[in-house]
């Protein structure tokens, strides 16, 4: 894997289509993507603090002919979203799931983090909404837009170029960093990828960590395999979830970041293993709290 270190930065990936990339690619540090062409310009997802999102707007401002009139949010989540108020002049674009779950969650995410100096930031819920399929065009680009939920969260959007060959797969995919499906559903994350190997993305711009290819996908896929046999054995021997992670080989993926996820991710999976209806899961204080307790501590978030 490449080294994924330095500061948040635009890079070109394709002709037009650059990637905003923000190492390490850990707890809210999170990517987001930019696609100019003529005298048009779409931002995809912003950042989860003032500040981040004032070094994107910065980005942007410097590489694009005029700021973004349309902004796509790939989910609901505030590392993703928090930013959009500092693009007043554009238009936010998601699935209407997407929008339900960011007026229901608010800012929250401040919360588990109160330490953190998240600036002025303030909710912008999505001013326009779409079922489940949308294609916008920005100059002679055109850029589909594909909702997939509960996966990651309750609703997830993928932003696919495909005269580019670029995928912006938002938290559906990530790279080196542990998948996470705290408010979502391993059956819907694995169904997601699954239909996403069916584009023949050359480039996949993960929702954190490093620029990569259709590889992303693999590993997300086997990544989600490995935990559902690590709940079946759970499972099976009578552990509760933090017990299961406790004793579980992380195997190839012991060196991702936030392998503490492996908790969640598992009451997820029992619950639905268990043939159980989501609304009657854990709850996610319950979850965080066993994350929190294999951490050794909550984790940091270094937003």
């Amino acid at each position: 894997m490449a080294a994924f270190t330095g500061a948040p930065r635009l890079e070109e990936v394709a002709e037009g289509v650059h990637a905003f990339l923000q190492p390490d690619g850990g707890w809210c540090l999170n990517n987001a993507g930019l696609v100019v062409d003529g005298g048009s310009a779409l931002l995809i997802d912003t950042a989860a603090t003032e500040a981040r999102a004032g070094r994107l707007r910065e980005l942007v401002a410097g590489t694009a002919p005029q700021l973004p009139r349309l902004l796509v949010n790939t989910h609901s989540h505030g590392d993703h979203t928090f930013g959009n108020h500092l693009f007043p002049e554009a238009v936010v674009v998601a699935a209407e799931r997407t929008r339900q779950e960011a007026i229901r969650t608010g800012l929250h995410l401040t919360g588990l983090w109160p330490d953190v100096d998240w600036g002025a930031v303030e909710p912008a819920a999505p001013q326009v909404t779409f079922a489940e399929e949308l294609t916008l065009h920005v100059g002679e680009q055109e850029v589909r837009l594909r909702a997939f939920g509960p996966a990651h969260s309750s609703c997830d959007t993928v932003v696919w170029l495909p005269e580019r060959q670029v995928l912006f797969a938002g938290d559906l995919v990530m790279n080196a960093v542990t998948p996470f499906v705290l408010t979502g559903s391993v059956s819907g994350l694995r169904d997601a990828v699954a239909r996403l190997r069916a584009l023949d993305a050359v480039t996949v711009v993960p929702g954190h960590g490093p620029v990569g290819g259709p590889e992303l996908l693999e590993t997300t896929e086997r990544y989600l395999a490995w935990l559902l046999d690590v709940a079946k054995a759970g499972l099976a021997g009578g552990l509760d979830p933090l017990e299961a992670a406790r004793a579980a080989d992380l195997g190839e993926f012991a060196d991702f970041l936030d392998t503490e996820r492996l908790v969640p991710n598992l009451y997820r999976a029992y619950g639905e293993l268990r043939g159980g209806r989501p609304e009657d899961f854990a709850g996610i204080d319950e979850m965080v709290r066993g994350m929190a307790e294999l951490h050794g501590g909550f984790p940091a978030c270094h937003a």
